[in-house]
């Protein structure tokens, strides 16, 4: 059954150690969507997972949305130290007026990072797999990456909620290639180069991407426009929204394994039960009864909800 509104204090707490990421907007899958190959390019030259690199331009710079990020082109929150010579800007940090590095582009800002996690305080990292997104997560806290005491468990939830670890083998994807100069606007292989097929919670799902509607997706994936309505809870008259997800099979009936330690969400600001659904994978009428709940019903920021 939900718990009904905890104390300010303690939600601050909660939401800190937990829920720092569960923002389930279109921003954050934008965010994925537009660096995932940038990050995988990082980890085959540095090693360095790209789950770990994702979850922390996430995290430090809200899906892109940080003044830093939008100003510096900063993703890191990495701050100018002894031997940068580039330009910074100042923010307040832990003290007033720090300086942050400032960057040319976001690629620049991504190079950088897996640079500055070659330095000796990280060396111990490059003994763990590359898959060990915990073990990574948890060593750049004891490195003193960030001085938040809830930034390893910040950065595992955001990599199980939206299964960045798919990323760290680097076959995320049944996305398919086409060698022609110029691609039909309207064929298949048009919409897979604009289309990562993700995995998660046992599932496959897209994207929505600016033009797309539900019988383009149907035509293109092969699901039925009938499952494709089913499968994600959705109403006949749904238009897609660029930043939702489709999923492509039929949901389960709880969150995945990873959340088994954890098996509860806080609703975040602007998420209805539907989002909340959409995000783990589960089928609408199985959160509801996890959750003791005869139909859906409203929730507001702060509750918590059982996802497993």
């Amino acid at each position: 059954m939900i718990f009904r509104r905890l104390t300010f204090s303690f939600i601050f707490f909660f939401t800190t150690l937990i829920c720092l990421a569960q923002s389930t907007n279109q921003a954050y899958w934008s965010y994925i969507d537009q660096y995932k190959d940038w990050a995988i390019e990082q980890m085959q030259q540095y090693h360095i997972p790209a789950s770990i690199t994702l979850a922390q331009g996430l995290l430090e710079s809200n899906a892109g949305r940080s003044s830093l990020a939008r100003e510096a082109n900063n993703h890191f929150g990495i701050k100018v130290g002894s031997t940068w010579t580039g330009p910074y800007v100042l923010r307040d940090d832990d003290a007033k007026n720090e300086k942050f590095r400032k960057y040319k582009s976001a690629r620049e800002s991504f190079i950088d990072h897996s640079k500055f996690l070659q330095g000796k305080r990280y060396q111990n990292l490059y003994s763990l797999g590359q898959t060990d997104y915990r073990g990574w997560a948890r060593g750049l806290k004891a490195a003193g990456y960030a001085t938040n005491p809830a930034y390893a468990e910040a950065l595992i939830r955001i990599i199980e909620m939206y299964s960045l670890h798919q990323f760290d083998t680097g076959k995320y994807h049944s996305q398919k290639t086409t060698t022609n100069k110029q691609t039909d606007i309207n064929s298949e292989d048009y919409f897979y180069s604009r289309h990562a097929v993700y995995s998660g919670n046992k599932n496959y799902f897209i994207i929505v991407e600016v033009g797309d509607d539900m019988a383009t997706i149907s035509r293109n994936t092969g699901v039925s426009l009938r499952k494709l309505y089913k499968y994600n809870d959705l109403p006949r008259d749904y238009t897609p929204t660029a930043g939702d997800i489709i999923y492509l099979q039929k949901k389960r009936k709880c969150a995945s394994r990873e959340f088994r330690k954890n098996p509860i969400h806080i609703v975040d600001v602007n998420q209805s039960l539907f989002d909340i659904a959409q995000l783990y994978g589960i089928r609408l009428e199985s959160l509801c009864k996890l959750n003791g709940w005869s139909e859906p019903q409203a929730v507001q920021v702060g509750d918590i909800l059982r996802i497993r």
